[in-house]
């Protein structure tokens, strides 16, 4: 089949070469236009253009698929179908309708459950013991099409939404040869069943730790926001609170008042239970674990975070 690719991030990646692999012609393949990035604000193509240009396809990058040109340009390709992966553009009707057999996307999670934009993250944050990747036809409404593959995985853990992350674009990956092929001979779809629940973008306005919720919460908020935004707390400094971030923990035995540590050691008293702070980034430093961090800024027992 003549194929169209739509991607942007590292998630996207292991598709597209899964797919270049699978033997199905990729005419073009889409992205979000190169972004700044790094301390020199140099323009930085994304790791699907990177990865395209290096295996020689040639790469689309508009600022908006909605433009008449990014759309005739698409038109023009004479698609037979297009799969999509985290592209972070909305796709019109006119887009959505160009290929002949249609536009179909992977997603990273149990639809109906997590559509939206952040269905990893909102997964572990929430407790969910189970998430998984589906590729669905895709349709005008968010998130809302039928499902033509599924493959479950369970949240560990120890799981931050990074290690979830590169285990799902792995096993999405590995959906589309299968896919493809039912798709090319007209394969059955199934329609979403259950109560859907949105998977809201994360903002940073709701990365701080809040310590008198349930520690396992606390410990399902950090891990959900790792690496990034980030959950972060502060800390007493000799100059004023200091802004740390926290990337990884996990929970211990005790109790206490919210918020106080027990020990020398980052043991965190939560609203029922405790939590140990295991991997932290102090504002404008290198990640540490919390024995690095601690030599070079101690954080005593019985110190009040906020």
């Amino acid at each position: 089949m003549r194929l169209a690719f739509m991607g942007t991030p590292e998630f996207a990646v292991p598709s597209l070469a899964e797919i270049i692999a699978s033997g199905h012609e990729v005419v073009g393949v889409w992205s979000q236009p190169p972004r700044p990035r790094g301390r020199g604000q140099k323009l930085t193509p994304s790791p699907v253009q990177a990865f395209a240009e290096l295996m020689g396809l040639p790469v689309f990058t508009p600022e908006s698929m909605k433009s008449p040109e990014a759309v005739a340009a698409f038109q023009a390709l004479d698609l037979d179908a297009a799969c999509v992966v985290a592209y972070g553009q909305i796709l019109t009707p006119t887009v959505l309708e160009a290929p002949r057999l249609g536009c179909f996307n992977l997603h990273g999670s149990l639809l109906p459950r997590w559509r939206g934009a952040a269905p990893v993250q909102r997964a572990i944050m929430a407790g969910d013991t189970e998430t998984g990747v589906q590729i669905m036809r895709m349709s005008e409404g968010l998130d809302e099409g039928d499902i033509l593959l599924s493959e479950t995985l369970a949240i560990r853990a120890d799981d931050t939404a990074a290690t979830l992350s590169e285990r799902m674009a792995m096993t999405g990956a590995g959906l589309w040869p299968r896919a493809l092929g039912a798709i090319e001979r007209g394969g059955i779809t199934t329609p979403q069943t259950g109560q859907p629940t949105y998977a809201k973008k994360v903002t940073p306005a709701e990365a701080r730790i809040d310590w008198t919720r349930q520690a396992d919460a606390v410990d399902a908020h950090i891990r959900g926001l790792s690496p990034f935004p980030g959950a972060w707390f502060e800390a007493p400094g000799p100059d004023g609170p200091v802004r740390i971030k926290v990337l990884m923990s996990g929970l211990a035995p005790g109790s206490g008042t919210p918020g106080l540590t027990l020990d020398s050691a980052l043991t965190v008293a939560c609203g029922a239970g405790v939590i140990r702070l295991l991997r932290v980034q102090r504002e404008g430093r290198a990640a540490q674990t919390a024995d690095e961090f601690l030599r070079g800024f101690p954080v005593a027992a019985g110190t009040v975070l906020g």
